[in-house]
């Protein structure tokens, strides 16, 4: 349905960016924090090349729902022509040396030539952290709506990129279920954070509704339940299972809350007059407030 002037006060959930645009924070998200849990583990001498290949891999995915969601995908190549223009600019520009250096990360380890593979990993990492800082400034550049412009947005979607990529490396290290333990607490704390700082700044009543039917979940699902698992892992190491599916939940409901932040708790602002202006001399007067105007 196609807005109007009536309906101009009141948010509206946006349009603009549907499934496929959210799976590109999906995809690079938990691609990029899976790369960097991939080189942290090869520094401690842990198989690393299936783990890599499957974070570039989702982040390839990504980038490529983004691409089909333009009306003409072959205009995405303009998006390299002004880097200091925009953070989207920035990401595609920042991937291009991410699958370079990934490759080349993937083809000497296929090779044998581990200082060489290392060094390029190294790289790829970094790249990555870039990669995911960059999707986390272009959600924080979107002014026009009140849950992504937040501040407090960043360090969430930074701390659940690492907690999604760890939670997957853990499918394929177990061992690993103490860091993803560690960083499922950070994800708990950022989220309150996130949720604190929306209600503060008074964002759209009908945002945070879906935002705290998405809390539950997430609290059950995405930290309780995996930090059990997790926990169980460690105490009982004959089950690495354990840590396998906890580190999977934790991954999962890290997805699907930023499915949710960008498909339907993104609203926009909405507007008022909080003045009413008056013709001719004299002082405009306090406009007559309505219960939930700029919020509903």
């Amino acid at each position: 349905m196609k807005p109007t002037l009536a309906s101009g006060p009141w948010p509206r959930l946006q349009r603009a960016w549907d499934v496929r645009a959210a799976c590109n924070f999906m995809g690079g998200g938990a691609g990029t924090g899976l790369i960097m849990a991939s080189f942290a583990g090869a520094l401690m001498g842990q198989p690393w090349l299936a783990s890599a290949c499957l974070g570039l891999a989702l982040v390839g995915f990504g980038l490529t729902m983004v691409f089909f969601e333009i009306g003409r995908p072959w205009r995405s190549l303009n998006v390299f022509l002004h880097p200091q223009t925009s953070w989207m600019t920035r990401e595609g520009v920042v991937a291009v040396p991410l699958f370079g250096s990934g490759a080349i990360a993937l083809a000497a380890e296929w090779l044998g030539w581990r200082e060489a593979a290392i060094t390029a990993l190294a790289l790829t990492s970094l790249l990555a952290v870039g990669f995911l800082y960059c999707q986390a400034r272009i959600l924080r550049a979107a002014k026009g709506i009140p849950t992504w412009r937040n501040p407090a947005l960043t360090p969430y979607i930074l701390i659940t990129g690492l907690t999604e990529g760890a939670g997957l490396f853990a499918a394929f290290h177990p061992s690993a279920a103490a860091a993803v333990l560690a960083l499922l607490l950070l994800r708990f704390v950022a989220w309150r954070h996130y949720r604190r700082a929306l209600g503060q700044s008074g964002a759209p009543e009908a945002s945070l509704d879906v935002l705290d039917r998405l809390a539950r979940r997430l609290l059950i699902g995405g930290h309780v339940l995996p930090a059990l698992l997790l926990g169980a892992a460690l105490l009982l190491p004959q089950w690495p299972v354990l840590a396998v599916l906890g580190g999977l939940l934790a991954a999962i409901f890290g997805l699907y809350a930023k499915l949710v932040l960008i498909t339907r708790a993104a609203r926009t602002q909405g507007f008022a007059i909080p003045r009413t202006p008056v013709r001719g001399r004299g002082s405009s007067r306090q406009a007559a407030s309505r219960p939930g105007w700029a919020s509903r």
